[in-house]
């Protein structure tokens, strides 16, 4: 094993710049391969490993610092090309007015988010250390390099490395206390590792290899011990109905479909059952149609939605909303709304993250472009996150679409709401990787806040979280059909959701004393771990 890893490290080392960016952009794809839905976690063992020595054998560059970032550039680019090829799809659908932008939209938003991974392996190489420490720099400068990545801007934290774990339950748990950035950096951690076996050329080097299978033992039986004790309950007199009809996004907006389209979206939800439940969920713009305001016809549109609220309860859905401001300015905004079964609108929320180019186009004055969004107008930002208090459920956080993506971000400061609520159109994106990671992200909020989720997708990945991010009912990617449940309770506070910064900090400064730690011999060399 260490004679493979020796020789494996010694090709990687040496490889000429433009080969090492190859070697980079392939280990990158191959790290993409143990996120969501492949999870094949070894990949990602691999793609890591050899990045350490990829970064190594720039040891000797001119200028060092510039070629480690073009190699991290290089592994970034690979990783998000495959991880996010996706987006393509949305750009397929109306193929003649924005297929243009697939290019754009997959390689260049691959190479802006390729940046910091770049910036990771620069920062980590100019640190000039060998041996473990230079593992656990990379893991503190990927972590922040992340961090970054999810706040510069808009900010766009999909795919963080610790979504390779949402099918690992108990490694998952650690979200609860460091959150899915200290999640992230223990995961580059224990994946960079390896490249440890390679550092003496005398003798097998398994000591860091072996420490890091026990951090994972330990972080793993933990985890596993806190699934044991964690059953939190059901919330009393909560029925939910999920209802995920399966229409595909080209027919979504067709004027000519729209009515057929909640006629069928009505009719499902009254299938048999629907006496029994307190409250239906639909999905992100569920109603094509605008259902607030005060106007005749959308009164009208309200009674006719109204029909699939259950007996003395509510129905939840998204749908467009649009008001006259006092200037006469008109604007919309991606809302969900609570109707009861007289019509009335009970609670609204709208959504506060826009997606660039997706629902509004940034620099319009300068980029005369289309959004992905069907609609001349710009959608508007609402206030969030908040509570809202939807009659029957437990104060709630709603979230809509990729709102749920953000760690530390789904829930408003003051009082903690005891649900969260994601209402989701992933029908953009067919049947695809994008569906799953978006799920596998809304996971990991489920833990690190200690709160159910419910999550309704048009097309799927439809279903209930709880709080330990287990899934008690789900309904599976481009399937018709509703999904009747109980609904978890929460579970206390979680360390991340008291502290969040703080103890993804306390993680990373553990894992920078490994970096600064000396050596007997005080000196830092690859060669001597």
């Amino acid at each position: 094993m260490t004679g493979f890893a020796r020789s494996a490290a010694e090709t990687l080392r040496a490889l000429p710049p433009r080969r090492r960016a190859a070697a980079a952009a392939f280990a990158g794809a191959t790290a993409a391969l143990a996120l969501p839905p492949l999870y094949l976690l070894p990949l990602g063992v691999a793609a890591f490993t050899a990045l350490v020595w990829l970064v190594d054998g720039t040891a000797a560059a001119p200028r060092r610092t510039r070629a480690a970032f073009a190699t991290g550039w290089w592994f970034g680019l690979g990783h998000h090309v495959i991880g996010l090829y996706w987006i393509a799809n949305a750009l397929l659908i109306e193929w003649e007015r924005v297929g243009w932008m697939i290019p754009f939209a997959v390689f260049g938003l691959s190479a802006l988010l390729a940046a910091f991974a770049g910036a990771a392996t620069a920062a980590a190489a100019s640190l000039n250390r060998g041996g473990v420490a230079r593992v656990a720099c990379l893991a503190v400068a990927w972590t922040a390099a992340e961090w970054l990545r999810g706040n510069v801007l808009t900010g766009f934290p999909w795919n963080l490395a610790a979504s390779m774990w949402a099918e690992t339950l108990p490694v998952l748990q650690a979200a609860a206390y460091v959150g899915a950035y200290g999640l992230t950096a223990l995961t580059v951690l224990l994946f960079a590792l390896p490249a440890t076996l390679a550092d003496r050329a005398d003798r097998p080097h398994w000591g860091p290899s072996i420490a890091g299978l026990l951090l994972f033992g330990i972080v793993a039986s933990a985890g596993a011990a806190r699934l044991e004790a964690g059953d939190p309950g059901r919330v009393a007199d909560v029925r939910l109905r999920l209802v995920q009809p399966n229409v595909p996004q080209a027919l979504k907006w067709d004027p000519d479909a729209r009515e057929a389209n909640l006629a069928a979206l009505i009719a499902l939800t009254r299938a048999p059952g629907f006496e029994t439940r307190t409250h239906v969920i639909w999905a992100e713009t569920a109603t094509a149609f605008p259902i607030w305001g005060d106007l005749e016809p959308l009164a009208l549109r309200r009674a006719q939605v109204a029909q699939a609220v259950p007996p003395g309860g509510i129905l939840v859905t998204g749908a467009p909303r649009f008001a006259r401001e006092a200037d006469g300015t008109l604007r919309v905004w991606n809302s969900l709304h609570a109707l009861d079964g007289e019509g009335a609108i009970r609670a609204t929320f709208d959504k506060f993250h826009l997606v660039p180019f997706g629902e509004y186009v940034p620099l319009r004055a300068i980029l005369p472009i289309d959004r992905v969004v069907q609609g001349g107008m710009d959608f508007s930002a609402g206030p969030g996150p908040i509570r809202i208090e939807i009659p029957g459920l437990p104060v709630a956080s709603p979230l809509i679409c990729y709102e749920i993506i953000f760690p530390g971000a789904v829930v408003p400061a003051g009082p903690r709401p005891q649900l969260l609520v994601n209402l989701t159109n992933d029908s953009w994106f067919g049947v695809s990787a994008g569906p799953y990671q978006h799920f596998a992200a809304a996971r990991l909020r489920a833990v690190e806040e200690g709160l159910p989720l419910i999550r309704s997708a048009g097309g799927g990945i439809s279903g209930v979280i709880d709080p330990y991010g287990r899934v008690t009912a789900r309904l599976d990617l481009a399937v018709a059909g509703i999904l009747d449940t109980d609904l978890p309770q929460s579970i206390p506070p979680t360390l991340y959701s008291q502290a969040r910064m703080p103890v993804t900090l306390a993680v990373l400064i553990l894992i920078a004393g490994l970096a600064v730690r000396r050596r007997r011999n005080g000196v830092s060399s690859t060669e001597n771990g």
